[in-house]
């Protein structure tokens, strides 16, 4: 079987959720480094496959996707019968559940979190102006939505139920910038059963083999 091909960088959220996926599976898979400094994400080879110019972009076969989540429902669907089995549920209450989490990532969690890596992590070594209002707003927000999964997470070890599941996974690129790159890790660790739940999934080999790639040279420029 080929293995399947992800377009960017590892330090993209995106790719790493990706990533993520991809080696809870147990999918072969070559990650190819896309120059956006360059331009190539702009380029008309790679528009075919990723349409918005932005990363991930990823092929299997004569599959192409581009959204990140997608791709892991695909992952998960695909690949069924090897890797992490329950990754994406064994039944469809169980992918309900772990659907409608999946979504408050992407609604609810998704934009303060990545507001927050943005300004406090990136742009800095970017050399931009950050914006304060924007920071005090994402993170009134941000604390909100932990407040619910603080409650969620005494009700249950993981946010889908008892197993870990693409739910959580989705959490893992956002929150290790936060708790790593930013002074604002205390929104996840001084609420009880956040931490718990973060010291868990981020403990996982899959987690560690990514949050590496992200930390060795660069792959090839595509």
């Amino acid at each position: 079987m080929a293995a399947v091909k992800v377009y960017g960088p590892p330090m993209s959220t995106a790719v790493a959720r990706v990533l993520a996926c991809l080696l809870e599976k147990e999918v072969k898979f070559q990650l190819i480094n896309v120059d956006m400094a360059k331009g190539k994400h702009k380029s008309p080879e790679y528009l075919k496959i990723q349409p918005f110019g932005q990363v991930p972009a990823f092929e299997d076969e004569d599959i192409t996707l581009f959204e990140s989540r997608s791709i892991c429902r695909y992952v998960c669907d695909k690949y069924a019968a090897q890797g992490n089995k329950g990754l994406y549920g064994m039944n469809s209450l169980v992918k309900a559940s772990i659907d409608q989490w999946i979504e408050a990532e992407g609604q609810s969690f998704n934009p303060p979190s990545s507001a927050l890596v943005f300004q406090l992590a990136f742009a800095p070594r970017m050399k931009l102006k950050q914006d304060p209002e924007l920071i005090k707003q994402s993170e009134e927000k941000l604390k909100k939505v932990l407040d619910i999964y603080e409650k969620r997470l005494g009700e249950s070890q993981f946010l889908a139920g008892d197993e870990f599941t693409l739910a959580d996974l989705s959490h893992l690129p956002n929150t290790q910038y936060i708790l790593n790159k930013t002074d604002r890790g205390e929104l996840f660790t001084s609420r009880k059963n956040v931490a718990r739940w973060w010291n868990e999934i981020s403990s996982r080999e899959s987690w560690k083999k990514v949050v590496e790639m992200q930390s060795a040279p660069p792959a090839p420029k595509s």
